[in-house]
């Protein structure tokens, strides 16, 4: 019998990718797509998702695009009824949509500020996970985006901190709850890439010693094309030159 090629391996498979009009949201989209992955893709800028969908339109798959926010459940509800007109299930989620935050100590961070990046890395991707486990069956995949800041911690950011080690936390017991339904859920945990979410916290970081959006989506696509009875249940990807 011959071996099914990557690309035949993703042949007709349906993936959706939250904030998935720039940095690691959209290199993974674009990754998928070279795989012949059907895409829906959401954000919350309609020109942005009008440009992604133009990209990857000269493409023979599927795309939808959807304008979402993660953080409104009804929206959240809007999309998955528009997944389902389209699509006969869900075969990869990647919970990629994040918020980041300037640096505040704890005494002079914003109550405001605080909400907004729970509610969108944390809740967001509870909404979206619970909305779409319906629509997937054996031998699905999960992929959370976490950054490495679920397991670190640093001084300015307590807001990215708390709700990144709430969906790492959220991840794991998730992971734990599909392993008899035959899903798998992975926890991404990249290191330094260069994004557009460091203008935010750090903007003189220092690029040239980042990643590439490109190679944290090379990582995702060899985990998403593991065999159905294997898999990595944490990525952390690192810049050799270490954290920043």
């Amino acid at each position: 019998m011959q071996k099914k090629t990557s690309t035949q391996q993703l042949n007709n498979q349906t993936a959706l990718i939250t904030g998935a009009t720039r940095g690691i949201g959209r290199a993974i989209a674009k990754a998928l797509a070279e795989q012949n992955c059907n895409l829906v893709l959401t954000g919350r800028d309609h020109l942005a998702l009008r440009r992604i969908s133009r990209e990857l339109s000269s493409t023979k798959i599927k795309i939808l695009t959807h304008f979402c926010d993660v953080r409104d459940p009804q929206q959240v509800n809007d999309l998955f009824r528009a997944i389902r007109k389209q699509f006969k299930r869900l075969d990869i989620l990647i919970n990629n949509a994040g918020i980041a935050h300037p640096n505040f100590t704890v005494d002079k961070l914003p109550l405001q500020l605080w909400q907004d990046v729970i509610a969108t890395n944390l809740t967001g991707m509870f909404l979206v996970t619970q909305a779409a486990l319906p629509t997937m069956k054996r031998g699905g995949t999960i992929v959370n985006n976490l950054s490495i800041a679920a397991t670190r911690v640093f001084a300015g950011s307590a807001a990215y901190a708390a709700s990144k080690h709430g969906a790492l936390g959220l991840t794991n017991t998730l992971r734990e709850e599909l392993r008899p339904k035959g899903i798998r859920v992975i926890a991404l945990q990249p290191g330094a890439t260069n994004t557009d979410i460091w203008n935010t916290f750090w903007p003189q970081v220092p690029r040239k010693k980042m990643m590439s959006p490109a190679t944290i989506a090379t990582a995702v696509l060899n985990a998403i094309q593991l065999p159905p009875n294997a898999t990595v249940e944490s990525v952390e990807i690192l810049p050799t030159a270490g954290v920043l």
